[in-house]
């Protein structure tokens, strides 16, 4: 007799974010799974389009507006989705965006706006989804981090803060969980190329990345695509129940460097010693 019962095959999912980026791309990779799943986010037009790309493609979809900063939205977005695609077994918190101020330069209110947002805004969906999955002893809640909270960088003060939040609020939420059957999970992106900052202008963008190398945070060019990550959110809540990830960051490689052949280097010897 399993510890566990195994996951249920159709496991309807809530994407907070699903407008672009990781969440669009979670979207389309957990509804390829055969899940359905309900596309919440402020442009509402972009997530029918990809609603309907979803559907087209053999897969349920269901789009409906999402602002994570609004109680009464998350409650009726959350209301719907499970009226449309039934009780949620996932649910991927990952709707933001980000500014470049320095935190001295940066006005409270914009401040709290980020920590509404990203901190806030995430527990507004784990409060209104986990206490069913709790009663229904089952579901996986996937909560976006940064690797701003290992490594913090400049210009993202209010990112940095609101994020260390959410993973101090995963960690407890992971301890009052345990046993219950609902996994909670962190994943900890790294550099990658979604829509967030996107909207800087070039002079700012040029000043944050000479400002990351000079911290040593920008050791090559190569960012994430949204799909990588999108690959290990499907991973970790596809996982065997009775195995819980509860922290996964995931960084982009370097371009791989050939090493020199033996030939090659013989040359670079002898021209060395013919000097």
């Amino acid at each position: 007799m399993p510890r566990f019962e195994p996951h249920p095959h159709r496991r309807p999912a809530l994407i907070a974010g699903a407008s672009s980026g990781i969440g669009a791309a979670t979207a389309a990779l957990l509804a390829a799974a055969g899940h359905p799943v309900a596309l919440g986010a402020r442009r509402t037009d972009r997530c029918e389009e990809l609603a309907e790309t979803i559907r087209k493609d053999g897969g349920e979809a269901f789009a409906h507006p999402l602002d994570v900063a609004d109680s009464g939205s998350v409650a009726r977005f959350v209301s719907a989705a499970a009226a449309a695609l039934g009780d949620p077994e996932i649910v991927v918190s990952g709707a933001g965006d980000l500014g470049a101020e320095r935190v001295h330069e940066l006005d409270s209110e914009d401040f709290a706006a980020q920590v509404q947002v990203h901190l806030v805004g995430a527990h507004r969906l784990v409060s209104h989804v986990v206490p069913g999955m709790v009663a229904r002893g089952r579901g996986d809640v996937v909560l976006v981090s940064s690797d701003v909270v290992r490594a913090p960088r400049t210009r993202m003060g209010a990112y940095v803060a609101a994020k260390n939040g959410v993973e101090g609020m995963a960690r407890a939420l992971q301890m009052e969980l345990e046993g219950t059957g609902v996994r909670a999970s962190v994943v900890r992106p790294g550099p990658t190329m979604t829509g967030m900052g996107m909207g800087w202008d070039a002079e700012t963008t040029g000043e944050v990345l000479d400002e990351w190398v000079r911290w040593g945070l920008a050791r090559h060019p190569y960012f994430l695509r949204a799909e990588d990550v999108a690959a290990v959110i499907a991973a970790v809540v596809a996982t065997p129940r009775g195995t819980h990830l509860t922290l996964v960051e995931v960084q982009p490689e370097a371009a791989v460097t050939k090493p020199a052949t033996a030939a090659e280097s013989t040359a670079v010897s002898g021209g060395e010693e013919g000097r």
